[in-house]
């Protein structure tokens, strides 16, 4: 019997309507391991309440009351997607060996699971779940998302094309990851930082099963933002070298101007100066909200705030844990 114990990670935010479909399947997919003989059977589902309004919570506490495989963790509040993969993650990295955090909404093929499991018994410890191909996306979010792949791959951001955080990470990995400290998190770009041997998993993406998506288009772009923004210095950089064209057409233009005073051939051009000034004036202000952008980050990471703060657990923790527990979970 294999020893390998996986804690399968679920984040959730307002799912009672796809959660009693896919809970079932997480079960199933951690029963054909076990029975391959691939997982321990101390293996576990975790699912994350991310501060859920509507019955997501009483359905996690009713599944775990059902079948202890079942666990899962309630956030005090509501802490975006990001931060509830991250307390999924170092919830469990003190209880298995390797952990695979996959959406609730059943998009992701769980039966690449295997896979990903089998890659970790080869010898590596990170193994990415991507999409083969986005035949379900529309034309407008299929441009968009492959085009943030290719902006923050062009900025300097280390990630895997078409991988979101469908993915399998050893113990091993999380407890490097546990000393990333920063508060702005964008797990896609930090988990291939922390280095160690990875893969890659290929399948296809499928519709929803239930319920609606909680990614509209706004939140899609402020992910991005983040992303650029906590993995690359590269926009500061690009302000810089606008800064110096500018500045060296700027001369250009005071000696043509100069040049033209002396020569008597200058004529009063109101058109050209409005233009000049609102291209400068745009590329200032352009210019302040990117850099104040990265000194809100500052601000936020200075006062090193929690990212997460569990506030139930619908199983006990053992008093040995308990007491290296910080106060308010992971600061």
């Amino acid at each position: 019997m294999n020893d390998t114990i996986l804690y399968i990670v679920v984040p959730c935010y307002n799912e009672e309507k796809v959660l009693p479909i896919t809970a079932p399947m997480f079960l199933g997919e951690i029963n054909t391991l076990v029975e391959a003989g691939k997982i321990s059977p101390d293996s576990r589902v975790l699912f994350v309440n991310d501060g859920s309004k509507d019955k997501t919570w009483e359905i996690i506490q009713s599944l775990s009351k059902e079948d202890p495989h079942y666990i899962g963790i309630c956030q005090s509040r509501n802490r975006g997607h990001q931060n509830a993969v991250l307390a999924g993650l170092m919830e469990a990295k003190d209880h298995c060996d390797i952990t695979i955090s996959i959406d609730c909404d059943g998009q992701d093929d769980i039966s690449a699971m295997e896979q990903m499991v089998d890659e970790y018994h080869g010898g590596c410890e990170v193994v990415y779940g991507v999409r083969s191909r986005r035949d379900t996306d529309t034309f407008f979010k299929r441009f968009t998302a492959e085009s943030f792949y290719h902006l923050l791959k062009w900025m300097g951001g280390e990630v895997v094309f078409n991988h979101a955080d469908y993915r399998l990470i050893s113990n091993r990995v999380l407890q490097e990851l546990a000393n990333f400290k920063e508060v702005n998190i964008f797990l896609r770009g930090m988990v291939p930082l922390v280095g160690f041997k990875s893969t890659s998993v290929y399948y296809a993406r499928t519709e929803r099963l239930a319920g609606e998506s909680h990614y509209p288009l706004k939140k899609m772009l402020m992910l991005a933002f983040d992303g650029i923004t906590s993995l690359s210095v590269k926009p500061i950089r690009l302000i810089t070298s606008l800064g110096l064209i500018v500045a060296a057409l700027s001369f250009l233009g005071i000696l043509w101007a100069v040049i033209g005073s002396f020569l008597g051939n200058t004529v009063s051009g109101w058109a050209s100066t409005t233009c000049i000034l609102c291209f400068l004036g745009g590329i200032q202000l352009l210019s302040l909200g990117i850099i104040g952008e990265y000194v809100g980050k500052i601000y936020l990471e200075t006062k090193a705030r929690p990212r997460y703060i569990i506030s139930e657990r619908t199983y006990d923790i053992p008093e040995e844990a308990r007491q290296k527990e910080p106060a308010l979970s992971e600061k």
